[in-house]
């Protein structure tokens, strides 16, 4: 029961990012990648109702996963991790429901750990040439085409998630950890320690959300790695990198 779960929102461009992630992090040979195609709020209704289903089957059953977990079974994987938009302009979408689905799946050895991206999985690379990352917010609640704004705002280098490099990682791991510590600590720095996603979202709320219903970019990939690894293993890793 050595394997990993990754569970996406989407099927290309989060595959796309892990696979280039797991190139530098994470053995890549212990890491199967699944998708749910549908948002964190169904996934989170479908599991919730049920007390006999997980979500590892609930996956398996999905016809664009029968052939990746065909082979295995629960018992095959150790942890699982789930990286999901916060798509706050999505019909359904709800922020109670979004602290519910976060105290639901808090666990990777057990449901699942829910790791939040907002506003969509694309903030890993909106890194602009301003250099404004520490302020950088977009609209929550209504669709303003993020993806392309991101494809016209970003750093050319950052457009294509299969080229990033570990230097790359490594710049931005560094970026969304101090701008994870400026939402909730208001301190753009290193964290100290490891800061919970229900945190995460209620900082987002607080400070942004019901300000002017605006959420700060952030990625969820780097604090996943911060937290897989611990915070001494990436914080002297980034300090060797400088």
């Amino acid at each position: 029961m050595s394997n990993i779960l990754f569970v996406f929102e989407g099927e290309r461009t989060e595959k796309q990012i892990s696979d280039n992630l797991t190139r530098y992090f994470v053995n890549e040979n212990t890491v199967v990648q699944c998708a749910y195609c549908n948002n964190i709020y169904k996934l989170h209704k479908e599991i919730s109702n049920d007390n006999d289903l997980d979500t590892f089957l609930l996956l398996k059953e999905l016809p664009s996963n029968r052939e990746v977990l065909s082979q295995f079974s629960s018992d095959d994987f150790a942890e699982i991790y789930m990286f999901f938009d916060y798509d706050g302009h999505d019909t359904s979408a709800d922020d109670q429901k979004i602290k519910e689905a976060l105290k639901f799946f808090n666990e990777e050895t057990n449901s699942g750990k829910l790791y939040i991206s907002y506003p969509m999985v694309e903030a890993l690379k909106h890194i602009t040439i301003n250099n404004d990352f520490k302020d950088l917010k977009v609209e929550a609640k209504s669709n303003i085409n993020y993806k392309y704004l991101v494809s016209t705002q970003a750093k050319k280098e950052l457009i294509d998630f299969r080229h990033y490099t570990k230097d790359t990682w490594l710049m931005l791991i560094d970026l969304h950890l101090r701008k994870m510590n400026y939402i909730t600590n208001g301190s753009y720095t290193l964290p100290l320690g490891i800061i919970p996603q229900n945190i995460i979202f209620s900082k987002q709320e607080e400070k942004y959300i019901n300000i002017d219903s605006k959420v700060a970019i952030l990625s969820s990939f780097p604090i996943f790695i911060f937290e897989y690894y611990g915070h001494e293993f990436i914080v002297n890793l980034l300090h060797d990198r400088e």
